[in-house]
């Protein structure tokens, strides 16, 4: 039994692990966010575009990511035991699992004709996007590479790395997105096809660099030898764990992509809206993802040695820190929507004041759910370093489909609200995961480590 550590210990471990993951985080948010600002600046029919067909690569990209998240409990706990055998097993499995799922799924999305189309875009939009789609689906196997060894670095506490990979990879990006956008310096011009081969080039320089990380810095768990032997005892560790993960990240991504698609048959100009809006609030997300991951960590090393006392500590410090950013947030977004709106757009571009307008309202809407919203993501980050993950996916489920999704068709087209009316919908989706599964970790969870600690003992 380990003696209660100071809270303020606990705020600065989490912030020694999260910072990094935050920067992490936000590093590649600011990959999307170069990819929607320079292709804001080439035209609106060509943001639209890049924010639909986004949209859609994302919820498959985030459904094949739980076996990399669901990597990390599984790490976190094995090195918290010594157990550097366990390590590699899981790590090694996890990346099949992911290169798995791409070999499953990805060729038979590529061959659906006219995919925009049937999700009811505008023609021109729906033609762009599939310019997009058709290059820029394939970054799913690099984008699965970079999550399974970001999982096993941070597990790990090597998160610094994992901040340098990503700044680097958005700087290859946007490299590539001005060269091949614009046409610059005698490349040819290629408008959204050029954004998506700057994505892909990018998750393929950002993988690159992270598997010569992982050979050098932890030979001693070696796991990429013997990396084609098959360990199904560990691939059923990863699959019970990461399936669960994988769904409950697809119903919250689903849901965003669903009020893409919704914001899309209001008008091109409403997509555009909804697209820079998202990203405002994707940014102050990632501040909490990166936190949440910390909990994770911090959770699965508790629960590997059955230490309550760490894991009610650690998420204490995890929420207070969350909560504070998230207030943050809040004012800024009441208060300063317009400059953040316009910082996306061509000042000259006469779509402009239409967009504003839009954007101002749903910004007022993400500001209501941000304290619920942080209050789920760092519930979830602390159920999965328990590895607690199924009934949080069932949540997640109720949450966003059962609740949000209808919410935001019904007020968004039959209440007169349009895009406000969409956003209140997943406002009202992500408070109710967020009041379920803050309630499922403290009464349920908690309890039931302080009972596993004292077990022994009786």
């Amino acid at each position: 039994m380990s003696n209660p550590q100071p809270f303020s210990t606990h705020v600065k471990a989490t912030l020694t692990l999260g910072l990094p993951l935050i920067g992490g985080q936000l590093g590649q948010l600011l990959i999307q966010v170069t990819d929607t600002v320079m292709m804001g600046w080439y035209g609106v029919p060509e943001l639209a575009a890049l924010v639909v067909a986004t949209s859609v690569i994302f919820v498959f990209l985030i459904l094949g990511s739980g076996f990399a998240w669901g990597v990390m409990p599984l790490v976190a706990a094995a090195a918290e035991e010594g157990d550097d055998i366990q390590v590699r097993r899981v790590t090694r499995m996890g990346l099949w699992a992911s290169m798995g799922f791409c070999v499953v799924v990805l060729p038979p999305l590529a061959m659906v004709p006219d995919l925009f189309g049937m999700l009811g875009q505008v023609p021109e939009v729906a033609t762009l996007a599939g310019q997009y789609f058709a290059i820029g689906l394939w970054m799913t196997v690099p984008a699965l590479v970079i999550m399974l060894l970001r999982s096993y670095l941070s597990a790990l506490e090597r998160t610094q790395v994992v901040l340098w990979v990503t700044l680097a990879a958005a700087a290859v990006n946007a490299l590539m997105n001005y060269l091949l956008i614009f046409g610059s310096f005698g490349f040819p011009e290629m408008g959204v096809r050029g954004a998506a081969w700057a994505s892909v080039g990018s998750n393929v320089a950002a993988a690159i660099l992270l598997v010569i990380y992982a050979r050098w810095k932890e030979r001693r768990r070696e796991i990429f030898v013997r990396f084609w032997r098959p360990d199904w005892i560990a691939l059923r560790q990863v699959f019970r764990i990461g399936v669960p993960i994988g769904l409950t990240s697809l119903a919250e991504v689903g849901l965003f992509s669903f009020a893409s698609v919704l914001m899309g048959w209001i008008s091109a100009e409403a997509l555009a809206a909804h697209g820079i809006a998202l990203q405002c609030a994707t940014a102050t997300f990632m501040v909490h993802l990166g936190l949440s991951q910390a909990a994770t960590v911090r959770a699965g090393r508790a629960y590997g040695r059955r230490d309550v006392d760490l894991l009610v500590g650690g998420a204490k410090a995890a929420f207070a820190l969350s909560a504070v950013a998230a207030i943050v947030t809040v004012v800024v977004f009441l208060t300063l929507p317009e400059p953040l709106i316009r910082l996306f757009l061509d000042p000259d571009d006469p779509q402009l004041p239409a967009i504003v307008a839009i954007g101002v309202g749903l910004l007022a809407a993400a500001a209501i759910f941000q304290v619920t919203d942080a209050a789920q993501v760092m519930a979830l980050g602390l159920l999965r370093g328990v590895q607690d993950t199924r009934v949080p996916m069932i949540y997640a489920a109720v949450s966003y489909w059962g609740v949000g999704a209808p919410v935001a068709w019904i007020l968004g087209f039959h209440t007169g609200l349009g895009g406000v009316g969409i956003w209140l919908g997943l406002a009202l989706g992500l408070t109710m995961a967020g009041i379920l599964m803050m309630r499922r970790f403290w009464t349920r969870i908690v309890p039931k480590v302080a009972a596993a600690r004292r077990a022994p003992a009786a």
